[in-house]
């Protein structure tokens, strides 16, 4: 880190640039990154998407929970028998001949019949293991939160970033216009007092027409990126907000904690949840062999009449009954069903297995891609920032000579338009620098 250049150009630069503040506008928010991170973790959409996943799974937690409670229900039945079933006894039972049948009608015209049935699960191997795969499956909703958490905290600080960024860019916009403007006037007296041409005039005129379409630009940049950091937070487009924070490069002096672990990043944590779902799964398969038992009862009553109108006297035309009793289910062969449901589920258990060796090999890779590009990002943007500097000396320089009368009119444009592409592209190396050094942080699984 070249810290000689840095403090120039901060002064010079950062610190100057900041002194002739864009026009004011009236703002609604006022914020600093870590408050406009705060923000998103608030009212970004995805992360209120994410939040209802949670409370989705901890709903199903409960509705596997239900399950084992007490099971309840009553049943109402009247009917109107108008045409009564006929059934057939031997003839024999009315004096007649054996071999013959007599068609008789058993029953009353109205019916009714009342029932409160009630079961109650003892013990359910599959309902158990089950019970702990829904829990396992509400965490799995949990990290995906954090995941979306994470996402979030990149989003909102690379827009915050990209907006500081392109205000500092304005700024300097602003003063190369105003320098422009100044050496179009000095140039046209020039001319007027001999020392010029027009053709002088003309090219500081093209200039300043395309510094003109150059500050277009830059104004509508920054408000372009004022819409996509709001975008990110969740908040309204048409609301204002103002960033406290100013980029300065001596964040790029502190090194990026590089001490890691696996465990640090969302992706591995994920994983290890799945692992566990795929295990519960196997062992919920297995519960399937063993007997289940229940406790059930059964009490109602039961009515039957020739009027309708005494189906509804609930004295002695109805009768009560009532039964209670242990029902056990006990599995014998399914054909091997079960054994082949546990083979594919060792399978996927063996994918998650394989997984991790991908996935540190993944992150291993993206921790060595993201060190490699941050830190070519802050050399190249040490060199811009050198040109910079370089830039606006032979500018200085070449304007003074041609003031003299020593110098061209032509070394002066040029001068001055590698002066211009010079801070663009620091700018550019600046903000990438910015970008690459989260990008790492997220890599270590530091960005939270």
């Amino acid at each position: 880190m070249k810290i000689r250049l840095m403090n120039k150009f901060i002064i010079t630069i950062i610190i100057g640039a900041l002194s002739t503040p864009i026009l004011a506008q009236e703002t609604d928010h006022t914020m600093s990154l870590d408050e406009a991170v705060a923000y998103g973790l608030v009212h970004n959409q995805n992360l209120l998407n994410a939040k209802l996943d949670v409370e989705s799974a901890e709903g199903f937690v409960k509705e596997n929970i239900a399950t084992g409670y007490p099971q309840i229900s009553a049943n109402i039945d009247v009917a109107d028998n108008f045409e009564l079933p006929t059934s057939f006894v031997p003839g024999e039972f009315f004096g007649g001949q054996p071999g013959e049948y007599v068609p008789v009608q058993f029953g009353t015209k109205f019916s009714g019949n009342a029932t409160i049935s009630g079961t109650q699960m003892v013990f359910d191997g599959v309902f158990f293991v089950g019970l702990k795969a829904a829990k396992t499956y509400q965490e799995l909703s949990t990290k995906d939160l954090i995941r979306t958490e994470i996402d979030i905290i990149e989003n909102v600080t690379k827009s915050y970033y990209n907006v500081l960024v392109n205000k500092l860019t304005l700024e300097l916009v602003e003063k190369n216009y105003g320098r422009l403007d100044t050496l179009l006037q000095e140039t046209k007296a020039m001319r007027e007092g001999g020392f010029a041409e027009r053709i002088d005039v003309s090219r500081v005129q093209v200039q300043f027409n395309n510094m003109k379409v150059t500050l277009n630009n830059a104004e509508t940049g920054l408000k372009i990126s004022e819409h996509l950091l709001k975008f990110q937070m969740g908040m309204p487009i048409e609301e204002s907000i103002m960033l406290t924070d100013e980029l300065s490069l001596a964040m790029f002096d502190n090194a990026v904690e590089e001490e890691f672990s696996y465990e640090q990043r969302i992706e591995y944590s994920t994983l290890q949840t799945q692992e566990r779902l795929a295990q519960l799964d196997i062992k919920r398969v297995n519960m399937m062999y063993l007997p289940n038992l229940d406790l059930y009862a059964n009490i109602g009553a039961v009515a039957g009449t020739g009027s309708g109108a005494s189906l509804f006297n609930l004295g002695n035309e109805w009768f009560s009954f009532g039964f209670v009793g242990l029902r056990m289910n006990i599995p014998v062969f399914d054909g091997l069903m079960k054994h082949r449901m546990v083979q594919q589920r060792k399978a996927k258990l063996s994918q998650v297995y394989n997984s991790y060796d991908l996935l540190k090999n993944s992150i291993n890779l993206e921790i060595e891609q993201t060190r490699i590009a941050y830190n070519n990002a802050v050399q190249d943007m040490n060199m811009q920032l050198e040109n910079v500097n370089i830039s606006e000396e032979v500018y200085n320089i070449t304007k003074t000579k041609y003031q003299q009368g020593i110098g061209s009119n032509i070394e002066v444009i040029n001068a001055d338009a590698d002066y211009k592409q010079a801070q663009t592209n620091f700018f550019q190396a600046l903000y990438t620098a910015v970008v690459s050094k989260v990008d790492y942080e997220k890599a270590l699984g530091n960005l939270n």
